[in-house]
């Protein structure tokens, strides 16, 4: 038998643990409305910060980014640094001599194996190994690899900006118009955009490309034409996107309030269509970037993209067509490889987090 005191001893804990469960349920809830009230009153920029910060892949790729931008625009600045050399700056100094030979297995009249090694070439070269004053080593030019490296990605990843940026401004006016008004218009624009996904693109900058060394143009006008040429056939796919998204967005109830309102067709298309377009708009430039290097890198491989005398990833790996190159000096193309990889990779990391930024769906 429990005593009385006791039975009020127990009464009193099972009183004080409802209390107690009381309070924390009431600080959780407090805890929730101040979220939720900091939430709507927080800005949509900072909220779309917020999100896109709290991404760890986006933040990865953001990081790898902005190494690389500090690498190929700001390190070249620092030539008192011995390791760091002009773009077009040889050291063809104390050619290295370079002796080849092959080894071979012959079998003597009494049958023992001997080993005869045998001369293939010998030649100067200025091939030079990574050292203190040559991080990567030197190209056949003599030119410094790392250095190279650094230059080249100011043109590869301008190229993809430059690229992107105008396909993007291309591909929102037409679509948009296209989207918007219908009928006749958005007939006559998506006719001109099946024709240019019907092009061929490759082979058609492969053709530019041979035709522009043909005609002697190089240097900073066969970018310029080539940047161009890119734009041309890369706005297609841009404007059939945001022409199917303000399809399905024009008869929205926020669309039909601006109809009432009496603003002008400019505004529509800007201030309320555009911005609900812009995560799938960022997804396609995110993606386009990583394709336009790719594709720079690709013509410069193939050898009809700039000239090799302006360094770009893509012709600093047409070193590996080279035989002699591929086998005995890796780090004349592993190095703009690596550097390819990596641009992509951060450029698609930072377009999928910036797509979850934006989408008004996501959760905090």
């Amino acid at each position: 038998m429990k005593s009385k005191k006791d039975e009020i001893f127990e009464q009193t804990e099972i009183q004080e643990e409802s209390v107690t469960t009381t309070v924390a349920e009431v600080t959780e809830d407090e805890e929730l409305s101040i979220e939720e009230a900091t939430d709507r009153t927080i800005s949509p920029t900072r909220m779309v910060l917020k999100r896109f910060f709290r991404s760890k892949l986006s933040m990865a790729g953001l990081i790898i980014l902005l190494v690389l931008f500090l690498f190929s625009f700001l390190f070249p600045l620092f030539k008192f640094l011995p390791f760091v050399w002009g773009e077009q700056e040889q050291d063809d100094s104390n050619p290295v001599v370079e002796t080849r030979v092959n080894p071979i297995e012959v079998e003597g009249e009494d049958g023992t194996i001997h080993t005869v090694y045998v001369v293939e070439y010998f030649y100067r070269t200025n091939y030079k190994a990574p050292s203190a004053t040559h991080w990567l080593g030197t190209d056949d030019k003599g030119f410094d690899v790392f250095s190279r490296l650094m230059y080249g990605g100011r043109i590869s990843l301008t190229v993809g900006f430059v690229v992107v940026i105008l396909e993007t401004i291309i591909g929102i006016i037409l679509g948009g118009i296209a989207g918007y008004f219908g009928g006749w218009v958005d007939n006559l624009i998506m006719r001109i955009v099946d024709i240019f996904n019907c092009v061929p693109n490759f082979p058609i900058l492969m053709i530019i490309g041979v035709s522009l060394e043909a005609q002697e143009i190089d240097g900073s006008a066969k970018l310029y034409i080539m940047m161009a040429m890119l734009t041309l056939f890369g706005w297609a796919g841009t404007a059939r996107l945001v022409r199917g998204q303000i399809l399905s967005l024009r008869e929205q109830e926020f669309m039909l309030s601006a109809e009432a309102s009496g603003l002008p067709v400019s505004h529509k298309i800007i201030k309320h269509l555009v911005p609900n377009v812009m995560p799938q708009l960022i997804v396609s430039m995110t993606l386009g970037l990583g394709s336009v290097i790719l594709t720079e890198a690709t013509l410069g491989y193939l050898g009809i993209g700039i000239s090799p005398v302006y360094a770009t990833w893509g012709n600093m790996i047409n070193s590996a067509t080279n035989q002699t190159v591929l086998n005995l000096y890796p780090n004349l193309w592993i190095a703009p490889g690596v550097c390819i990889v990596l641009a992509v990779l951060a450029f698609n990391f930072i377009g999928d987090g910036l797509r979850d930024a934006f989408d008004p769906k996501s959760r905090r």
